[in-house]
């Protein structure tokens, strides 16, 4: 068996400390073979950085995925060429920095890690339907996770069962809250609509409360910032049969400070 733990939206340097600090002990409890971070968020002011990409995979990510804010910080596109498992979305332009997918090797068994990125209320990218498609043709593995950072339930769950069968696991990020809709498909895909949100627990999708008002109610510029206060890890871990590449079971975690 392998166990992977998927890690929502980290929100800035607090939500990235705290992952670090929690990862050990995860990896420990549940005996994780690979963790996938979505890490668009991990610098403070929105995006990406080099620095906060190499503070999570140092801190025990082997692979990051991304989303819409993927290119926020022009200082991170060389990051984007140079490691192949930091990933943008798949789905993106050819001519963008970085790939949307990389194979992490266990010696015996291999897991390939798809980003995709949804068009229904996003950026109008190709169709990651099509993307899917294309890039199945030619999986090296049959154990295969995809972080589909989508706004749409509807979008992430149509997805999932197009592909039920041919992939291991979807999980869906970018919306900030966990979902309570986990489950195996009838041809073992694992899925559930969103993981969440790693950063802080009273706030607004990781915003400070009334700055997040203030952008909504007056409909003017603000200049968002990470909200203080506890705490959290939204997570989900799929066990996976490696031999066949279907999920065996799908368990969210939740976990806050003090």
């Amino acid at each position: 068996m392998m166990t992977v733990l998927c890690v929502g939206d980290v929100v800035g340097q607090r939500g990235l400390d705290f992952l670090v600090r929690q990862l050990p002990v995860l990896k420990r409890q549940y005996k994780i073979d690979a963790v996938i971070v979505n890490g668009e968020n991990s610098a403070d002011s929105n995006g990406i950085t080099p620095a906060s990409a190499e503070a999570l995979f140092n801190g025990g990510a082997d692979v990051i995925t991304t989303g819409n804010h993927a290119f926020r910080r022009r200082e991170v596109y060389e990051a984007f060429d140079s490691n192949p498992f930091l990933l943008r979305p798949l789905n993106y332009p050819a001519s963008a920095p970085g790939k949307g997918h990389c194979v992490l090797d266990f010696g015996r068994h291999q897991l390939m890690v798809v980003n995709l990125m949804g068009t229904v209320y996003m950026e109008s990218l190709a169709c990651p339907f099509e993307a899917m498609d294309a890039l199945l043709e030619n999986a090296p593995c049959k154990n295969i996770i995809v972080d589909f950072h989508a706004e749409a339930t509807a979008e992430k769950r149509a997805l999932c069962e197009y592909l039920d069968g041919r992939i291991t696991a979807l999980f869906g990020t970018h919306t900030h809250v966990q979902t309570a809709d986990e489950q195996i498909l009838p041809k073992g895909t694992g899925f559930i609509t969103d993981a969440g949100m790693t950063g802080p627990a009273e706030s607004v999708l990781g915003v400070k409360a009334p700055l997040a008002i203030a952008k909504m109610k007056d409909k003017l510029p603000v200049r968002f910032e990470v909200a203080d206060g506890p705490l959290q890890i939204n997570a989900v871990l799929f066990d996976i049969d490696p031999g066949t590449g279907k999920a065996l079971s799908v368990e969210r975690l939740c976990l806050q400070s003090e």
